[in-house]
């Protein structure tokens, strides 16, 4: 049986290749090395420069691999243990890794479905943002040719779209991202249609803080440890 050490490991090797595939998707190649994941180009919207693999990574880890020419480059501090402020890095957010068990035959989710076109992918992707097409430019359509990336949106009877989410399968697991609902839907609605799409037979990670992760609570993770964000003055 997998350990709790074991399940947060592979949450955060599944949310790095999550990154490293959002950068792809970008034109921009990151490295994996023993300690961390970094981008030696600045990381699209939302997305960390560098992300921590293990508890024992440090700043020389991190920092040399990144661009920090000027401000705004981040850093995910996966297990809690940096202090980056001394290196110019002001504290952002802190949330928890979650995890459930795999589910085994969930029922079908109404009106769920993956993203399979570019167009599909842009509705998702303004629905995802509240309308912003800025923000939306950062779903870009290479994401639809990637093996382990699923994304799910969930469609009212008139063909809006309710909520979504991106799946990410490495690592044994599913990693769950980028959940959203619209229109005053519950956020129960998009776990159900994430759940309804994860992968049969691994165990669903992801992370969450404040008022959604009450709701991933509510859906029934439970937590494994915290993270940071650091973000470079």
């Amino acid at each position: 049986m997998i350990t709790e050490a074991e399940l947060l490991a592979h949450a955060v090797r599944n949310n790095a290749d999550w990154c490293a595939v959002m950068c792809r998707a970008h034109g921009l190649t990151g490295t994996f090395g023993p300690r961390a994941w970094t981008s030696p180009r600045r990381a699209p919207l939302y997305y960390p420069d560098a992300v921590t693999l293990t508890e024992d990574a440090t700043a020389a880890d991190l920092l040399p691999g990144i661009d920090r020419t000027a401000p705004g480059a981040s850093v995910k501090d996966s297990h809690a243990r940096l202090d980056l402020a001394a290196e110019g890095f002001r504290l952002l957010f802190e949330a928890q890794w979650i995890h459930r068990p795999a589910p085994v035959s969930p029922p079908p989710a109404e009106g769920w479905r993956p993203v399979r076109t570019p167009d599909d992918l842009a509705a998702w992707a303004l629905a995802w943002s509240g309308g912003d097409a800025d923000e939306a430019a950062l779903f870009r359509p290479a994401l639809l040719a990637d093996p382990t990336t699923t994304i799910v949106a969930g469609h009212a009877a008139d063909g809006r779209i309710l909520g979504g989410a991106v799946l990410t399968e490495s690592a044994g697991v599913t990693g769950v991202s980028n959940l959203f609902t619209a229109d005053g839907v519950p956020a129960s609605y998009a776990w159900t249609g994430a759940l309804a799409h994860a992968a049969p037979g691994l165990p669903v990670v992801g992370y969450e803080s404040g008022e959604d992760l009450d709701a991933a609570l509510a859906a029934g993770f439970g937590t494994l440890g915290p993270l940071r964000v650091w973000l470079a003055r």
